[in-house]
């Protein structure tokens, strides 16, 4: 075994809401600098809309056609494209057509990496269990806005 391969964090995997998380950097790894993490989002799927009010997001499409709603304005990203989703800033994204998206995504600072083994753990759900996702993504500076408003 060469020195890289003994060196090498194994990754952290989760599934939370039918998307797969595996966390390959955290907080703790980067000295605070960075979060990255690889998603599988089942076609159809993505977020609410949101905001993080701690961190900058990059989110690298690796495969699957994304649409990406940021503040008001709609963006599509296919496979080796990237998109900046500044803090402070409400967005949110779905996975169009019929396979499964596939992206990674890197947050500064890091931390909200956290967010999703947390939610995983406790079998939290939207819509069902709001409130304490609210209270949940509160310690993780993450605050839900609702569903994405689309134009159909």
């Amino acid at each position: 075994m060469n020195a890289d391969a003994s060196n090498a964090r194994p990754k952290r995997t989760v599934r939370w809401m039918g998307t797969e998380y595996s966390t390959t950097l955290t907080r703790t790894d980067s000295a605070g600098l960075l979060g990255i993490f690889e998603s599988w989002v089942p076609a159809g799927e993505g977020p609410p809309l949101h905001v993080h009010h701690n961190e900058d997001e990059v989110l690298h499409v690796i495969e699957g056609q994304y649409e990406f709603w940021i503040d008001g304005t709609t963006t599509r990203r296919g496979p080796g494209s990237s998109i900046f989703l500044p803090r402070g800033v409400p967005h949110g994204f779905r996975v169009l057509g019929d396979k499964v998206g596939r992206n990674l995504t890197i947050l500064t600072p890091g931390g909200f990496e956290g967010f999703f083994a947390e939610a995983a753990a406790r079998d939290l759900a939207i819509p069902r269990d709001m409130a304490a996702l609210a209270e949940l993504g509160g310690l993780y500076g993450l605050e839900f806005l609702g569903p994405v408003p689309w134009k159909e």
